[in-house]
C-alpha cells in the first residue's frame, strides 16, 4: 500500500469514514485553467497533448495545484481504446472526434484487435507513472475508461450524435455484431483498466456518457452486461460507474459489483439513494451551470446538495464534466465550499 497523504476519496469509495467530504470535478484538466491552454499551445493539437506523457502529466497535475481537488483523473480520451483496437480517430476543432472507418460488418469487427496496453496504450501508462512519481502521494489517482456501449456508438456512428441512430439501429438490427463488438471493447478495457492499476491508478471511473439515448430494455441488454464484466473483474481499486442520463438504472446500479455510482444533475439526490440502496457511495451531482452564477449562489447551492447526500458514503462533483468557459475562481469556490462544509 502506498502512503497517501489525502486518501479521503479512496475512504469515501470504500465507505469508511471520513472526516470531510472528497471532492474532484470531471473535466478539472482542461480548458477552465489558462495553464493547461498554455501546455495544449505548446502541443499544437488535443491527441498530440494526450498522447505526450510528459504534458499529459503536467496537465493532470495542474488542478490538484491551482484548484486543490482531493484527486487527479489522468489526462486522455475514452476514444483512445477504439484507436487502440484498430479504429483511429482524429479530432476537428468546433466538431470533436471524427472516425474515417468505422464499423459496419461482422468483418469489420473480427478485424479489430484486443489491445495489448502495454503497447497501444503505453502512452497513458507512461502519463500514470510520472504522475504518480511527480504527486508522490499527496492524493489518489483516477484511471478511466469509456463504457463498452459509449465506445460502440462512436466506432459505428464515426462521430458525436445527438441521437446516434445508426448506432441505436445496430442495436435493433445487428444483434449479433454489437453483442460481438462490445465484447471485443469490453475485453480491452479491462485489460486496459488493470494496466493502468498496475501504472499506479487509486481508482478508476466508468463513462458511460450515452447510457441516456437508451430505452432501459435496451440498456439492460447492452450495455449493464459489459459494465458488470468490467466491474466483476477488476479487484485491485475501487471502481466507478458513471451513466449520464441513465435514471432508470439506478437500481441495477445498485446490483453492480462496484464501489461508487455517479449521479448528473438530472438524478434525485433522495431518491437515488433509495433506488442504488445503502451499500454505495454516491458522486455528484450539482449542475455545472451553476458554476456561472455568482459566489454566493455557488455556495448556497453546493451547501444544500451536501445536505441532501450527507457527509459519509459521498464524493462531492458536478453531475458532468465542467464546461470549458467556467470561471475557474467560480470552480475553486465550489471546491473550496465542499471542503469548509461542517455538518
Amino acid at each position: 500500500m502506498e502512503n497517501l497523504q489525502n486518501d479521503l476519496i479512496l475512504r469515501a469509495a470504500r465507505g469508511q469514514q471520513v472526516e470531510r467530504v472528497p471532492v474532484w470535478m470531471m473535466r478539472q484538466a482542461g480548458r477552465i485553467l489558462a495553464e493547461y491552454r498554455a501546455v495544449r499551445e505548446k502541443a499544437g493539437s488535443f491527441i498530440q497533448l494526450a498522447t505526450t506523457p510528459e504534458l499529459a502529466a503536467e496537465v493532470t497535475i495542474q488542478p490538484v495545484d491551482i484548484l486543490g481537488v482531493d484527486a487527479a483523473i489522468i489526462f486522455s480520451d475514452i476514444l483512445v481504446v477504439p484507436e487502440a483496437m484498430g479504429l483511429p480517430y482524429v479530432m476537428e476543432e468546433k466538431v470533436g472526434p471524427i472516425f474515417p472507418t468505422t464499423i459496419h460488418s461482422m468483418a469489420d469487427v473480427e478485424k479489430l484487435r484486443v489491445a495489448n496496453p502495454e503497447e497501444e496504450l503505453k502512452y497513458v501508462l507512461d502519463a500514470i507513472k510520472i504522475v504518480k512519481s511527480e504527486l508522490n502521494g499527496r492524493v489518489p489517482l483516477i484511471g478511466f475508461a469509456g463504457a463498452p456501449f459509449t465506445l460502440l456508438c462512436y466506432m459505428i456512428e464515426g462521430k458525436g450524435s445527438k441521437t446516434f441512430s445508426k448506432a441505436k439501429k445496430a442495436l435493433y438490427s445487428e444483434s449479433e455484431l454489437s453483442h460481438a463488438l462490445l465484447q471485443k471493447i469490453t475485453d480491452t478495457t479491462i485489460a486496459y483498466l488493470k494496466a493502468q492499476i498496475a501504472a499506479g491508478a487509486n481508482l478508476v471511473q466508468i463513462f458511460d456518457s450515452w447510457a441516456g439515448i437508451l430505452s432501459p430494455e435496451q440498456y439492460r441488454i447492452y450495455s449493464l452486461p459489459y459494465i458488470a464484466q468490467i466491474c466483476d473483474a477488476i479487484t485491485e481499486v475501487p471502481v466507478t460507474v458513471f451513466a449520464k442520463g441513465a435514471f432508470f438504472a439506478r437500481e441495477d446500479m445498485g446490483k453492480l459489483n462496484c464501489d461508487v455510482v455517479g449521479l448528473d444533475w438530472n438524478m434525485d439526490i433522495a431518491e437515488s439513494r433509495k433506488l442504488v440502496g445503502d451499500s454505495k457511495t454516491l458522486q455528484g451531482n450539482l449542475d455545472p451551470c451553476v458554476l456561472y452564477s455568482s459566489f454566493d449562489e455557488i455556495k448556497k447551492h453546493t451547501r444544500s446538495m451536501i445536505q441532501q447526500f450527507g457527509t459519509q458514503k459521498y464524493i462531492a462533483n458536478l453531475g458532468h464534466g465542467v464546461y470549458p468557459d467556467t470561471n475557474p475562481d467560480k470552480v475553486k469556490c465550489f471546491i473550496d465550499t465542499v471542503k469548509e462544509y461542517q455538518a
